[in-house]
């Protein structure tokens, strides 16, 4: 493993539910894998888009964390949604979290997320 490459993970957000690690650390540059709301137990949050987009921002806000980063690190942002009709409610959550200059992001429909969730987020952040 290259020594620029760090693995971050933390037990403030659900550990892997495959073969993949929580976030990649290179250089100044942190990839996160998607979040989907599970609580740190792995035991999926039940309740409509809201609680779901916040349970998934609060994982990505522990992971940031992990790595010493915080949401106005985050550069770009992918969302999928199993339900394009949940775009507004969640788009209002998640301009709670990101108030300022917000990141780069593209949302996409798709059809089933792990699990029965019904938004997956993930992001790529850059330390200044």
């Amino acid at each position: 493993m290259s020594k620029n490459r760090k693995i971050i993970s933390s037990s403030q957000a659900p550990a892997a539910v495959g073969p993949y690690s929580q976030g990649v650390q290179v250089g100044n540059l942190l990839f996160l894998s998607g979040q989907i709301p599970l609580n740190a137990a792995g035991e999926l949050q039940r309740g409509d888009i809201v609680v779901q987009t916040i349970q998934v921002l609060e994982n990505i806000k522990a992971l940031l964390a992990a790595a010493e980063m915080g949401l106005a690190d985050v550069v770009k942002a992918t969302v999928f949604l199993t339900d394009m009709d949940d775009f507004a409610e969640m788009n209002r959550v998640y301009a709670e979290y990101f108030p300022h200059n917000p990141p780069a992001r593209s949302t996409i429909q798709v059809a089933a997320l792990p699990k029965g969730a019904s938004i997956e987020i993930e992001v790529i952040a850059m330390k200044a």
